[in-house]
């Protein structure tokens, strides 16, 4: 939402359109749309991941969607809870996702024009990578980023305290160091 209030105030022209909406000015154009907003509701994430968590009785966790620009960066528009496609994913107190269920999240990201671009996880105590963790990547892509929520999810969750770590593929990892991780993401507009 701040985005929107900074466009308004700067001068730029409230403009509808089929299912979305744009500020315009003479030079610039901010485009979003109110599912957009909807789904970036604070805290729908933690807070489904906590519920999914049963009380913090077991792990869950979720594909995180979106796009990537030119430059590499991400940006997270959505997620696929791993229950939600794999109904038993969760049932043994950790996540083990059956592999057959990668084809309708694949069908997802078509239908929404998105891509998978990280995938997050709770853990009952730190953020560190398990053993488990290092050698099964949800995404066995090089490059893709796998997140790791602290404490089942508890608030209150510093950003500093989400492990992030980067595949690199062959069963090699790169973990972002604590002191990177503020400057990695971007939590908001």
């Amino acid at each position: 939402m701040p985005r929107i209030v900074r466009a308004a105030l700067q001068g730029f022209q409230l403009v509808g359109g089929e299912g979305a909406v744009h500020f315009k000015s003479e030079i610039e154009v901010i485009g979003f749309s109110f599912s957009e907003l909807v789904k970036r509701e604070k805290h729908v994430l933690t807070k489904r991941l906590r519920e999914r968590g049963r009380g913090e009785s077991r792990e869950s966790g979720a594909f995180l969607l979106g796009y990537a620009d030119a430059n590499g960066a991400a940006r997270i528009s959505d997620f696929v809870l791993y229950d939600d496609l794999d109904p038993h994913s969760l049932d043994t107190g950790i996540i083990r996702f059956d592999g057959k269920y990668f084809g309708r999240l694949w069908a997802m990201c078509r239908e929404r024009g998105l891509t998978v671009v990280a995938d997050v996880h709770v853990h009952p105590g730190d953020s560190g990578q398990s053993n488990s963790d290092r050698a099964y990547p949800m995404v066995s892509q090089a490059g893709h980023i796998a997140l790791i929520l602290p404490r089942f999810a508890r608030k209150p969750i510093q950003q500093d305290d989400i492990g992030i770590y980067r595949y690199l593929g062959g069963g090699a990892w790169h973990t972002v160091p604590r002191v990177q991780r503020r400057q990695f993401f971007n939590i908001g507009f």
